[in-house]
Parts: structure tokens; C-alpha cells; sequence
């Protein structure tokens, strides 16, 4: 089962699994819309919103009613909400938990006793080189992946003696528009002005050295993670993303603080 099926990993995810065999519960929020997934063999296409909590009971009761039962889950859904805090809404700030971390929580509460009844289940959570270190004008992102990391780990813990893996998919930038996949924050902040101005060159920069995954090699993570059988709950992907997490781990903390002003805060 994979939730924000419609584009992206999700969709890349769920081609990936299908040809390697598996049944496949594809969700998104517009499955009316879909015009590829739903002519595939063993893929059930079907109406997921994150944000409604009987969409996800209706999906997963689908789901197991079609294919008898869910392995593996992909919490996919969700987005970037980019920009300066200051002038983020109530109601933006609100919206990107929604999606990023409360969502994930209410399909993943909502799915546990199913695998529980079974015995055995994989929880792969996409969460981001993000959800281990932070760029400026990302806090809002950053706090749900971070959020997403926590609850991962300790959930890995938690689940173990139930047979339950959980997995954390961590990408870099994925090679595509990244200025084009965010919600941007309108800013009428002037001191702000000259610092975000050159974020985005900044972090071009830094990064233009490093190899950026694409989706469908992260895909080929998550199905690497539901299927390899082992412990491990991390897999980073990309280049730029081992980069900036090992900047982090392998020096102090002022040391990475000020590396990463050096980068993006000239």
C-alpha cells in the first residue's frame, strides 16, 4: 500500500513493485484522475486523503478486502512548504503537520492492528535528508521530518517483538525541479530580503558537485527497504544527502552549525 501514489516516488514505487510481483494498493487523493496505474495487473487504484481519517479506513479495508491482506506500507504522501518562518500562516504551518506528520501517524495507527492480526508487516516512512540536518527557510519541512524520524526510531523499537519492521527512506534532492515541487511562503519581511534572496544559488552551489538520486532510484530504495529482510532503518540515497549528513556526524556541532552558514548564508 503506498499513499501519494500519483507522481513521483509514489507512482515510481508503485510501477517498481508491480513488475517485481507484488500486489499493489496504489492511493492518492484523485484516483478519477489516474490514467496509467489503473491499467496495470494487480494494481487497485483507490481514493487516500491524508488529511481525512475515513478515506484511510475506507482504503485499507479496500485494500485487504482485494488482495486478502497488506506486507509493506509506504508512507509517501507529502510535500515542502519553503520560506521564512516569520511570514508562514497559522493555517500553512498547520497544513504542512497535516500532511507530513500527522498524516502518516493516523495511516499508520489505522493499519497496525491489521498487521499486528498477521503477524508481520513492513512500515516504510519517506522521510528526507531533511529529517537529519536543516537548510534555512526549510524550518516548517524540517520539523515534520524530523518529527517523522523520531517517531520511526522509536515505533522500530516498539514493533520489533510484534514482527512489525519500520523503515526511514531519507533522499537528497531528488533530480528534478525542486523550486517547482514546494509551496513557497510570500514574504513581506524586507530584512529577510537579502538572505533568501541567495538561497537558493547558494545551495546550487554546495551541491553542484554532488550526484542527486532520481525518483526512480528511490523507489529502487523502498523496495530495496520492504524487501531485504534485515534491521537497518535508515537508507539515505543520494550523494548530496550522505554528503550533508556526514558533515553533520563527523564534526561538532559548532563546526557543522558553522559549515552550514558557509554554504548557504554568504
Amino acid at each position: 500500500m503506498i499513499t501519494g501514489a500519483s507522481s513521483g516516488i509514489g507512482r515510481d514505487a508503485a510501477k517498481l513493485f508491480q513488475q517485481r510481483g507484488w500486489n499493489v494498493i496504489a492511493t492518492m487523493r484523485s484516483p478519477e484522475k489516474e490514467q496509467e496505474l489503473n491499467k496495470l495487473a494487480d494494481v487497485l487504484v483507490t481514493r487516500l486523503d491524508v488529511e481525512d481519517q475515513q478515506s484511510i479506513a475506507s482504503a485499507i479495508e479496500e485494500g485487504i478486502s482485494h488482495f486478502g491482506q497488506i506486507d509493506a506500507l509506504v508512507n509517501n504522501a507529502g510535500y515542502a512548504l519553503v520560506g521564512v518562518f516569520e511570514s508562514a500562516t497559522r493555517e500553512q504551518i498547520q497544513k504542512q503537520f497535516n500532511v507530513n506528520f500527522f498524516g502518516l501517524v493516523d495511516v499508520t495507527r489505522a493499519i497496525l492492528p491489521y498487521m499486528r492480526s498477521q503477524g508481520s508487516g513492513t512500515i516504510i516512512n519517506i522521510s528526507s535528508m531533511g529529517g537529519q540536518i536543516t537548510f534555512p527557510f526549510g524550518s516548517l519541512y524540517h520539523s515534520t521530518k524530523f518529527a517523522v524520524e523520531g517517531l520511526s526510531e522509536s515505533l522500530a523499537h516498539e514493533l520489533y517483538p510484534l514482527n512489525i519492521a519500520v523503515k526511514l527512506i531519507e533522499p537528497g534532492s531528488i533530480a528534478t525541479n525542486f523550486r517547482g515541487a514546494v509551496d513557497m511562503i510570500k514574504n513581506d519581511i524586507a530584512a529577510y530580503d537579502p538572505i533568501f534572496a541567495g538561497f537558493f544559488n547558494n545551495y546550487a552551489q554546495a551541491a553542484a558537485h554532488l550526484r542527486k538520486a532520481t525518483p526512480e532510484e528511490v523507489a529502487q530504495t523502498v523496495y530495496e527497504a520492504a524487501t531485504d529482510g534485515t534491521g537497518r532503518l535508515r537508507y539515505a540515497i543520494g550523494a548530496d544527502a550522505r554528503f550533508f549528513i556526514d558533515t553533520k556526524y563527523k564534526n561538532s556541532d559548532p563546526d557543522y552549525m558553522q559549515q552550514m552558514r558557509d554554504y548557504f548564508i554568504k
